[in-house]
This record gives C-alpha cells, structure tokens and sequence, in this order.
C-alpha cells in the first residue's frame, strides 16, 4: 500500500487526445479529483466520492462536464482528500 497521499504527474504530457492521471491514497478517504483551466474554472470532476488505500488512475479525454472537446492550452489536475491535502500537477492539450 502507499504511504502518502500521492499525485503523480499526468502521462503524456503534453496531451493531444488523453492523459491519465495516476494517485495514491495511503487511507480511506473522500477524494475529488478536478480538472481546472488557468483561469481556475472547473473543467471536470473525474473523481469524487470514498476510497481505500491503494493506487488509483483516472483517464481525461480533454472534454468538459459537458462532453464538449475543451482548447488547446494549460490546464490543472487537482487531487482534494484526506485532512485537507491538495495536490495539483499542470498539464499542456495540444490539438
């Protein structure tokens, strides 16, 4: 099992049509992992709700909430859970 609450780097990055975003978790805990743009809007919620210790890996296609295909540009994964812990890595979409 882990021993941290951990966010690894998205694979590939740059990104042309997916990346997946891979962390870990080191107890239960309630997670929400977000995809934001630079200007800090939600992008995407790719994961939300409780989970247990373990590795865990979430796939962005590069769309909004709304399925709709989102810009070229820079973007933020954000990883919430546990006692407060925010982790975020930054991304590149290039189409």
């Amino acid at each position: 099992l882990p021993l941290e609450f951990e966010l690894q780097p998205p694979y590939p990055n740059p990104f042309n049509s997916s990346t997946l975003i891979r962390y870990a978790l080191a107890q239960t805990a309630t997670v929400r992992l977000t995809i934001y743009d630079l200007a800090g809007r939600e992008v995407v919620t790719l994961v939300q709700g409780q989970l247990s210790p373990g590795e865990y890996a979430a796939l962005w296609d590069g769309r909004d909430s709304r399925g709709k295909d989102v810009a070229t540009g820079l973007y933020m994964a954000v990883l919430r859970g546990g006692q407060g812990t925010i982790l975020s890595k930054k991304m590149a979409l290039v189409k």
